[in-house]
């Protein structure tokens, strides 16, 4: 039987947004402030370039990183950054999973 009054489980705040483990890999490798060109992202995920851009675009869309575009040497070069939405994002994401965490010992059946 459950309290209707009862506060929401944490796992309500998760964010769907991170469910892929290249897309929390990379808003976890992007610290504030810090931006990343797609190669060096590619190199510390330990994955394809098409999975690094789809998880790109879906972070973009969701208005959590930010992506631009140059050249250097005459090549295309991206660089990603995280927005504080995302930053803001990823830590409440984070947080609630330390509170399941820390339910794991408290909780009674």
């Amino acid at each position: 039987m459950t309290d209707s009054h009862a506060v929401p489980h944490p796992r309500t705040r998760l964010d769907d947004n991170f469910a892929s483990p290249i897309r929390f890999s990379l808003m976890a490798g992007l610290g504030d402030g810090m931006e990343l060109d797609f190669a060096a992202l590619r190199e510390m995920l330990q994955c394809g370039d098409s999975p690094l851009s789809k998880a790109i675009t879906h972070l973009q869309a969701a208005g959590y990183v930010t992506a631009r575009k140059g050249t250097v040497g005459g090549r295309s070069r991206t660089w990603v950054r995280l927005t504080s939405t995302g930053r803001d994002a990823f830590a409440a994401h984070l947080q609630a999973l330390r509170e399941i965490v820390a339910l794991g010992g408290k909780t009674s059946f």
